[in-house]
Formats: C-alpha cells, sequence, structure tokens
C-alpha cells in the first residue's frame, strides 16, 4: 500500500507537468496509418509483435532490465497511454495507477486490455509451508496473481484477445492477424507440449524458489508442488533465517538438485541454499521483463519459456 501512494503521489505531479504543458488531451497522433499499441511489459509486447509484426507502431513502456514491480510512467509515458490506441497492461495492484491516468480522459476511442481479465485469475494469498508472509493494511483485501501469462496456456488466451482488438481496430489486415495468430498458437502449443513432457519424465515434482516466486499459473497448468521464499508481487528482498533454514531442510530432505531464482534478482537466497546443499542455482524466466542483452539479442517469450523448460528438466532430474 505504501508503494501505491508513492505512486500515485508521482503521477499526480507528472499529470499535472502534463496538463501545465497543454492539457491532458489534444495531442497529435502519428499519421503514417499505423495501429498505435502500448505495453507495460514485456511478454504481451512479445506476443503483439508475434501477431502484428511491423503492422503496428508498438511501444514497451518498461525498460529492459528494469525492476518492474517499482516501475514510474513518466510524463512520456503517460502522453503515449493516452493518444494510443490499444493499451495492454496486467492489472492487480502493481498496476493501479493506469485508472489515474485514464479515468480523467475521453478513452471511447481506445481499447484497453487488461490481462487478468483475460484468463481465470487466481489469488495469491494461499501461502505455501515456510513462505514469508508479508503484512498488509487491510487483511481484507484481496491480492492477485499477477504473472497470467507464465502458462502457455493462458498465452493463448491472451494472444486471442490481442488479436480480436487489432482486428477490430484495423479490419483491413484481418487475414494478416488471423494467420499470424494460427502460425503463433501453433508454437505455443509445441511448447506446451514440451513442458508437458518434461514434467511427465522428471524424477520428482517438486521445485524450490529462493526468491519471489511468479510463477503460480505455471506450476498450477503443469501439476507442480513448489515451496519459496516469498509470494510472487512481495517487496521484500531479504529471506528470515526460518525461512531460508525451512527451504535448505527441504532442498536436502527431498534431495532436489537445483533452486530457482528469477531473472534480474541478486539471487543471494538461492545462492545462499546452494551453498548449503550442494544444489545449482537455475533462473526462471518470468517474462515479466528481460534483461538488456535478451532484449538487444532479439530474445522472445517463447525463447525465454523454453529456457525455463531446460532449467525445469535439470530441477525435475
Amino acid at each position: 500500500m505504501k508503494n501505491y501512494i508513492k505512486k500515485a503521489t508521482v503521477l499526480m505531479l507528472a499529470l499535472a507537468a502534463i496538463l501545465t504543458l497543454g492539457g491532458c488531451t489534444g495531442y497529435a497522433h502519428k499519421d503514417d496509418g499505423k495501429l498505435s499499441v502500448v505495453t507495460t511489459i514485456f511478454a504481451p509486447y512479445d506476443f503483439v509483435r508475434q501477431i502484428a509484426g511491423d503492422r503496428v507502431e508498438l511501444k514497451m513502456l518498461l525498460k529492459p532490465g528494469a525492476e518492474a514491480h517499482s516501475y514510474e510512467p513518466s510524463p512520456e509515458d503517460i502522453i503515449a497511454i493516452r493518444q494510443c490506441d490499444i493499451f495492454i497492461y496486467v492489472g492487480g495492484e502493481n498496476d493501479a495507477w493506469v485508472d489515474t491516468i485514464l479515468n480523467p480522459v475521453d478513452t471511447s476511442d481506445m481499447t484497453v486490455i487488461k490481462l487478468l481479465d483475460c484468463v481465470s485469475s487466481l489469488c495469491e494469498e494461499e501461502k505455501t509451508e515456510g513462505m514469508e508472509v508479508h503484512e498488509h493494511e487491510d487483511e481484507e483485501e484481496t491480492e492477485w496473481d499477477e504473472h497470467v501469462w507464465t502458462s502457455p496456456v493462458n498465452a493463448m488466451s491472451i494472444c486471442k484477445t490481442i488479436c480480436e482488438a487489432l482486428i477490430c481496430k484495423d479490419p483491413g489486415d484481418e487475414k494478416f492477424f488471423s494467420e499470424n495468430l494460427k502460425n503463433y498458437n501453433a508454437q505455443l502449443t509445441e511448447l506446451d507440449s514440451t513442458i508437458r513432457k518434461t514434467v511427465s519424465d522428471g524424477k520428482r515434482n517438486t521445485i524450490i524458489f529462493g526468491d519471489r516466486f511468479p510463477a503460480r499459473y505455471f506450476v498450477e497448468e503443469y501439476g507442480l508442488r513448489y515451496y519459496a521464499a516469498f509470494p510472487g508481487c512481495a517487496s521484500q528482498s531479504e529471506a528470515s533465517a526460518a525461512t531460508v533454514a525451512f527451504l535448505i531442510d527441504k532442498v536436502k530432505e527431498e534431495n532436489i538438485p537445483a533452486v530457482f531464482k528469477i531473472e534480474l534478482s541478486n539471487g543471494n537466497i538461492a545462492q545462499t541454499i546452494a551453498n548449503d546443499t550442494g544444489a545449482k542455482v537455475l533462473t526462471f524466466n518470468t517474462c515479466h521483463n528481460l534483461s538488456r542483452d535478451d532484449y538487444e539479442s532479439g530474445a522472445t517469450y517463447l525463447s525465454l519459456m523454453y529456457r525455463n523448460a531446460e532449467a525445469l528438466k535439470e530441477a525435475l532430474d
């Protein structure tokens, strides 16, 4: 909640600056005939790339290598959102700032896609044994696991929604968008099959995250058990000695060969567990964001998820 208040304050200042410079409407749109699509994070950004190619002007707000949960929109980001044709964001507590930007303006000509609305959402309030519990100011508040795209099956549903929005805005390119979606769904289906085979061939079905756990949709899809230091959107970076000891004991008890950290994490907790157990530290790519090197080398949702499949194979061996 404190993080939300801080973001809201920054947003109000940014909005005031925009209004001072020239009002909240009337920005010039691109005149090249292309749709303008803005996404907050990497996964939907890549989905749009696969479906729309160069038929749209595409912008990702979160810079490669940046921490997703501390993102604050700049005045330029706010302008980009307000003048785009299609805006795609996750939803949930970390995107509560979106309402502050969109509520004051007429969005009748804009298509807004919230990823949490594209699939059946899971509440992340269920804590696994040993996990750090972060306190909420409002204990009645429901906190949803936001990382819906980590399941390739969910990714297909999200891509269908994106394709429908593109066709609605640009019916002349319906055949192009639909054919790309068909081809991409075939690739996602192959990825899904690869992961299912990896799980079915594994010697165990338990994974350990010495980090946040943004993969609940992934483990639910593939029937995996998990233990982790924190839930997916936790703000903590340091685990208690009790939590670390619990995870160490689990690795030893079940003879687990690898422990996961997530991309862009310092990996300190995972490394501590590894040092005490001899387990290997592996990276699970959430596709929430990616490193600058991966971005510049052309990494995609598929390539990152295939890395996860390889890492999972090691962890379940």
